[in-house]
């Protein structure tokens, strides 16, 4: 059976040909003869309650020069597609929010969307790591400026986030006599009305911070871990780090195991965990990346293992709509 499959994705004139995971899921889903069609946020719409899309087939080449082609623009019912990948990149802002709005509908009309649109919405991706406090480090989530404080003064050495944040953006490190204390929970809180969150300093950064992918709950073999830069406190491959294959070790997949069957019931199919140490410290649900890091390193074929289990579990899901 032929499988056709929308992506929604950035511009992908504006994508990074070396590191782009979704360039490499065109390249799977393209190798298998499926029918692959392009969209981006601006193509999505609803017309007398349907979820349409403007989309334009798409062929991907692995050819840094000329990497993908596009073909004439079509209009269609979301429901004609199969399957549907939501790989639009954060921030989770109002567009994206109402994007899995219209992809909740597509659902409705017989399109598979990965990851769940529902589940995209509740899974904020450092609150939905706090559902597994066996696996995460001291932390805390608050917008009181004193209450981030007493936490800063009760452990010394911490790290401050912002909850909507993607690519090591805005995570301030407090040590115990950093004098800038107030101004940065002003800023991260701006005053008092912005949930943000602290949490215990994880030396273990030094290692690396850690990206695990779970494919329908369950982990690839290889991490990515991602090592900070010279004077730098995070790992965020965006923030400078380097990134570093490796195997998983045993901590790791017993983290694996403890947020896969939760993963897999909320129809998150691709899944990025992020580890420091011993230490779950977010759950990455919107557009996990790193693929082609382990890859390149292993010789790994991350996005072809994803298309793998969605042709496989197509079926299942088509009985059950």
């Amino acid at each position: 059976m032929t499988i056709r499959l929308g992506v929604v994705m950035d511009p992908i004139e504006q994508i990074n040909y070396k590191k782009d995971s979704t360039l490499a899921m065109l390249w799977a889903a393209g190798e298998r003869g499926w029918q692959i069609d392009y969209i981006t946020l601006t193509d999505l719409y609803l017309s007398n309650g349907l979820a349409r899309a403007q989309v334009r087939s798409v062929t991907a080449f692995r050819d840094p020069e000329r990497f993908y082609e596009l073909g004439e623009a079509r209009d269609i019912d979301l429901g004609e597609l199969d399957v549907i990948l939501m790989r639009k990149d954060p921030p989770f802002d109002n567009e994206f929010l109402y994007a899995t709005h219209i992809l909740e509908q597509a659902e409705r009309q017989g399109a598979w969307v990965v990851n769940r649109p529902q589940s995209l919405r509740d899974c904020n991706e450092k609150l939905f790591a706090l559902q597994f406090p066996q696996c995460t480090p001291t932390q805390l989530v608050s917008r009181d400026p004193a209450r981030l404080r007493a936490f800063h003064r009760e452990h010394g050495d911490v790290v401050m986030k912002p909850l909507d944040g993607m690519g090591g953006s805005s995570i301030f490190r407090l040590r115990p006599d950093d004098a800038n204390v107030s101004v940065i929970i002003e800023t991260l809180t701006n005053h008092g009305r912005t949930m943000t969150m602290a949490q215990r300093y994880l030396a273990e950064i030094s290692a690396g911070d850690k990206r695990i992918l779970l494919i329908d709950g369950e982990p690839v073999d290889y991490c990515l871990a991602r090592i900070p830069a010279a004077g730098e406190s995070r790992g965020n491959l965006a923030a400078g780090g380097t990134g570093r294959a490796q195997p998983l070790s045993d901590r790791d997949r017993w983290i694996a195991a403890q947020v896969g069957p939760a993963a897999r019931e909320k129809g998150l199919l691709f899944v990025g965990l992020d580890v420091i140490g011993d230490s779950l410290t977010e759950i990455n649900v919107t557009s996990p990346t790193c693929i082609r890091e382990i890859d390149d390193q292993f010789g790994t074929d991350i996005a072809g293992q994803l298309m793998d289990a969605i042709a496989a579990k197509l079926p299942e899901v088509k009985a059950q709509a």
